[in-house]
């Protein structure tokens, strides 16, 4: 049934996140990471997801093997990750995230928390 999204507003130690779609079949964010501000090191076991920068600087960091690459995104420009890739978000200023995904919220295993959320997030 066509309806108006429920919009959900999340606190988040790094700042907050938007969640304006919310289907079986995919979710839409806005993730907001206050400058400074990072995500925890982590991946998705089935979780698909792709990020666009709205605004601000922001790293991306994906690890290829043991070792991080640092990828710098600029308003405009996007960024995909597939399940099982370590992976975490750093803004260098304020940043405003489009993130579309598979719908598997729950699906998140933090391997490095600045936070002290390390671990699963869900069974």
């Amino acid at each position: 049934m066509s309806e108006r999204s429920t919009i959900t507003h999340v606190p988040k130690p790094w700042g907050h996140e938007t969640i304006w779609a919310r289907t079986e079949s995919y979710v839409g964010k806005i993730l907001h990471i206050t400058a400074g501000e990072a995500l925890s090191v982590q991946y998705h076991r089935v979780k698909d997801e792709t990020v666009y920068l709205l605004s601000g600087q922001l790293i991306y960091r994906v690890w290829e093997k043991d070792t991080p690459r640092e990828v710098p995104l600029k308003v405009g420009e996007a960024f995909h990750v597939t399940p099982g890739t370590i992976h975490q978000m750093e803004a260098v200023t304020d940043c405003d995230i489009l993130e579309v995904s598979t719908p598997q919220l729950d699906d998140v295993v933090r391997l490095n928390d600045r936070y002290g959320r390390e671990g699963t997030s869900a069974p």
